[in-house]
């Protein structure tokens, strides 16, 4: 077995089509608002304009400014992977660009997470991304590095095979045995919020679902 620092472990199951497709129509708020409004990504950017990303994750742990496990891990990504990449917060030299972008794409990545610097930051506006920041120096090629391990990204530990969720609003990651009750939540949350969005449009000055937290917290 191999010690931490410089391990590749093997791919955990992708998650189902149908799990990813349930979530397209999931914003972030209403996942991390049921996860006890504390678990997420905090600190990230979107660099994309358009699209949702939704996936499994296929983490990466890298040295700081490095992205030789990054090469290694994009030959093991199958269709639905997100991209993981841990580059522990360093912005002083990209971890991804263009390049590796359009591999990774072909190889049916559905988008990147990187807790660490990007470039080419053009290629990424119609590709889901989410980045600390973009610095136009590259990378180094010499490793360590690990592959399906635990990562932090904003504060957010993810898991290799989690499922991860990201919209403008942010992103959120969690275990897939916990996707069935978070989407049926997810759905009681909407519909209550259609609910107060309709109560809103009829113009009272009485508003219940406003008068209810007053209330509960003695300032009616």
């Amino acid at each position: 077995m191999s010690l931490p620092g410089s391990r590749i472990q093997s791919n955990p199951p992708l998650v189902s089509e149908e799990i990813i497709q349930a979530f397209q129509a999931v914003v972030t708020p209403h996942i991390s608002d049921n996860l006890g409004r504390h678990v997420g990504a905090r600190g990230l950017t979107r660099f994309n304009r358009q699209g949702k990303l939704v996936g499994t994750a296929l983490t990466v742990k890298t040295r700081p400014g490095d992205n030789l496990f990054i090469y290694k891990a994009m030959t093991m990504l199958q269709p639905g992977h997100v991209l993981v990449i841990d580059a522990q917060g360093d912005t002083c030299n990209a971890v991804i660009g263009e390049l590796i972008k359009l591999y990774a794409l072909q190889r049916g990545c559905t988008g990147f997470v990187v807790n660490g610097a990007i470039r080419d930051v053009a290629s990424f506006e119609s590709t889901p991304c989410y980045a600390l920041d973009v610095v136009h120096c590259g990378p180094y090629k010499t490793g360590p590095g690990e592959i399906n391990v635990p990562v932090s990204i904003g504060g957010m530990l993810v898991q290799p095979g989690d499922i991860l969720v990201g919209d403008e609003d942010g992103l959120v990651a969690f275990a897939p045995e916990h996707a069935p009750a978070l989407l049926e939540a997810a759905a009681r949350h909407a519909a209550h919020e259609e609910a107060v969005k309709a109560e809103i449009a009829t113009g009272k000055l009485q508003q219940s679902w406003l008068q209810r937290v007053l209330e509960q917290n003695g300032l009616a």
